[in-house]
């Protein structure tokens, strides 16, 4: 590959010579890339490390090349003079952009770029004591038209000192060190099968590239001009092309997720996901999704006993034993109470990954942080609360709204809709972990989980009607009913008063005067409606639509929700170098951890350890500060602080004890058990 580029190199370099024009352009104006040597600290600290860039400004319509620049080019050679005792080590690139040029793909830098090369400094060096430091470079840089090599001597002098970074430069090597790939943290797997190379790099769902590209550092790995197929599996980023000419046992490379961001990574031969549209389900995946699926499908059915459902599936369940034993006409109805339930689920589920994919964190139940939505639920149980106390009747037992007064199946499919709406402000067991992975998964298998928490919610029903022996078990219509109807009313009340209780922890005491007070005109109207029905009056509807307009009308006198601090001991703190020395100064123990959005590792941990109730409640009762650095977008400061640690990239957890004069550094794979046993001690 090196040998076929040279030749390529010295082709276009004698074509482009070959006319007037072009040598007049070669040989004019030169240099066409202007390089300098810039150092991050004037003053190093003798036994320490410093960073020195390698600037380099290249003219309009020029370039300069990548560590693998390509089909053509070749990168920049560098030869260092340096002071007894230091080094000068490999140099980091930014991510590159492609060019492709009559067919080759180039791997290129059209605007200013700086390499970043570390630079040590020996130890017992007295302060004020010189370094000069240069280098010879030799690189390449080309137009669309022509190549030109050429050559650049830099250089600068420093003195032995604090390693205090110079002022000057401390903004330009944040911005180039943000330009740096991250280390991915993961391993990726390759394989080269059929003359295709494919790589299964590991990089959470939540992540969307924009317009990736996988730029092989690993020479001849893959056919650089070949286009590239990018496709989802779950938490991979399956990426497909031609492979190159020598196979390689490993492969190094950084994968551009587009902004000029991007990560490096490794591979080592494996197996590799199949390549889909938009990528298909991994065995993981799947299997995630049948487990979420099953525990919302035993959630839904647990929410059946809860006090704002129990007693309309009751009732609607005790009026098919009174309906008699028609099996058609109660199989369709049960079909279409579940379709109502599943209507719902579905529908509420799509708004919430809909909501997620816009960047909003929601979960289910979400539309609750609404004071309105709230007020709302007050009036509707209350109305079912009202009518099984026998204030009013609305319509047919199997009623879920003003729709179902048809009866029969459309009546049966509002009733489940109803039901549905009505259990929003439950969690049940199993249902909260169901639906929290719900959410992290692909949407269809997402979706999956919301249709089996709507089965299970449904599953009584279609029990009793599908199996006649569930239906015998059912005691003998009788005059039982209207009192069992009557008690079924507490549950309801008792679903609107702790509604009431969550609206007055939104927007205080005033929020609860107006939600009792709109609960009270609604009544009063529902109570007047029942008057009138009981006297076989027209138009008996006309006080309680009355009586539910005043309620709802009384939205606009809601006060707005209140933003409430959340407790420090059970949150996370930005991480902050002043406010971690001020913790610590303070004697507080602190947990410091280091993530990005991109590294499916620390997604885990925080998954499986950090968020977890216990690890939360152990550190609460320590009063453990925790802070998270987040590198997503290459913070220059938190790269400057894992560069101190050692490290070049994240997860990194650190531990402070109280009184210690340095962290611990903890295993990059964390449990609960290791956490609260860290704040215990």
């Amino acid at each position: 590959m090196a040998v076929m580029r040279f030749v390529l190199m010295t082709v276009a370099m004698l074509l482009g010579l070959a006319t007037p024009a072009a040598a007049e352009l070669a040989g004019s104006g030169g240099p066409h890339i202007t390089a300098s040597l810039v150092p991050e600290s004037s003053a190093p600290a003798a036994g320490q490390r410093t960073t020195l860039a390698i600037y380099m400004v290249p003219q309009p319509g020029w370039h300069g090349y990548w560590r693998t620049p390509g089909d053509t080019g070749y990168p920049m050679k560098i030869d260092w003079t340096l002071p007894k005792g230091t080094t000068a080590g490999d140099p980091a690139y930014p991510v590159p952009t492609t060019l492709v040029i009559a067919g080759l793909m180039n791997h290129v830098f059209e605007k200013p770029y700086a390499l970043l090369v570390p630079f040590d400094v020996p130890a017992g060096l007295a302060k004020g004591t010189k370094l000069p430091v240069s280098a010879k470079l030799d690189y390449l840089v080309c137009s669309p038209s022509i190549c030109v090599p050429e050559s650049a001597s830099i250089s600068t002098t420093l003195t032995a000192g604090d390693g205090t970074p110079d002022a000057t430069s401390a903004a330009k090597f944040d911005a180039w060190r943000k330009a740096l790939p991250r280390p991915l943290g993961s391993p990726a797997e390759f394989e080269v099968k059929n003359g295709k190379f494919r790589i299964a790099v590991p990089l959470p769902a939540s992540v969307t590239p924009n317009q990736p590209h996988l730029f092989a550092v690993t020479d001849g790995a893959v056919n650089y001009a070949a286009p590239q197929t990018v496709s989802r599996d779950g938490d991979t980023l399956v990426i497909e092309t031609a492979a190159g000419t020598t196979p390689p046992k490993s492969f190094e490379g950084v994968l551009s997720l587009g902004d000029g961001t991007g990560l490096s990574l490794t591979a080592t031969p494996g197996a590799v996901p199949a390549a889909g549209a938009s990528g298909t389900a991994s065995h993981g995946t799947l299997m995630l999704a049948l487990i979420a699926f099953a525990g919302a499908l035993l959630g839904g059915l647990i929410l059946n006993i809860m006090p704002c459902v129990f007693p309309i599936l009751s009732l609607k369940a005790l009026s098919l034993a009174k309906a008699g034993g028609d099996e058609r006409t109660v199989r369709r109805e049960a079909l279409a109470y579940t379709a109502g339930v599943i209507l719902v689920c579905v529908g509420l589920g799509g708004v919430i990954l809909g909501l997620k994919a816009a960047g909003t964190q929601v979960g289910w139940a979400f539309q609750l942080q609404d004071p309105r939505v709230i007020l709302v639920l007050i009036l509707l149980t209350s109305a079912i609360g009202f009518n099984l106390a026998g204030l009013f009747e609305f319509g047919a037992v199997s009623a879920g709204s003003d729709l179902a007064a048809k009866g029969g199946t459309a009546g049966a499919f509002w009733t489940g809709a109803l039901a549905a709406f009505v259990a929003m402000p439950c969690t049940g067991p199993f249902m909260a972990s169901a639906l929290g992975v719900a959410v992290e998964l692909p949407a269809a298998a997402a979706l999956l989980v919301f249709v089996g928490l709507g089965i299970g919610f449904a599953l009584p029903f279609l029990l009793i009607g599908y199996v006649p022996a569930f239906r015998r078990l059912l005691p003998k219509p009788g005059g039982w009913m209207e009192t069992f109807k009557r008690i079924l009313a507490v549950p309801m009340f008792l679903t609107a008063l702790g509604l009431a209780w969550v609206l007055g922890h939104q927007t205080q005491a005033n929020g609860v005067v107006v939600g009792l007070g709109a609960a009270m005109l609604l009544a009063f109207g529902l109570w007047l409606t029942g008057l009138r029905q009981r006297g076989f009056k027209a138009a008996s509807w006309v006080p309680a639509a009355a009586g539910l307009l005043l309620a709802v009308g009384s939205m606009a006198l809601l006060p707005p929700k209140e933003t409430k601090a959340t407790e420090a001991s059970t949150t996370s703190q930005p991480f902050d170098e002043a406010k971690l020395a001020a913790l610590r100064a303070q004697g507080k123990p602190v947990f410091l951890y280091f993530t990005a959005d991109w590294c499916l590792s620390c997604k885990v941990n925080e998954k499986v350890a950090i968020e977890r109730t216990e690890t939360q409640e152990a550190f609460r009762k320590a009063g453990v500060v925790t802070m998270v650095g987040d590198w997503t977008d290459g913070d220059a400061a938190i790269g400057r602080f894992l560069e101190a640690h050692g490290r070049s990239g994240v997860p990194l957890y650190l531990w402070y004890a109280p009184g210690s004069s340095q962290p611990k550094e903890l295993p990059q794979v964390l449990t609960p058990g290791l956490l609260a046993g860290l704040a215990k001690s």
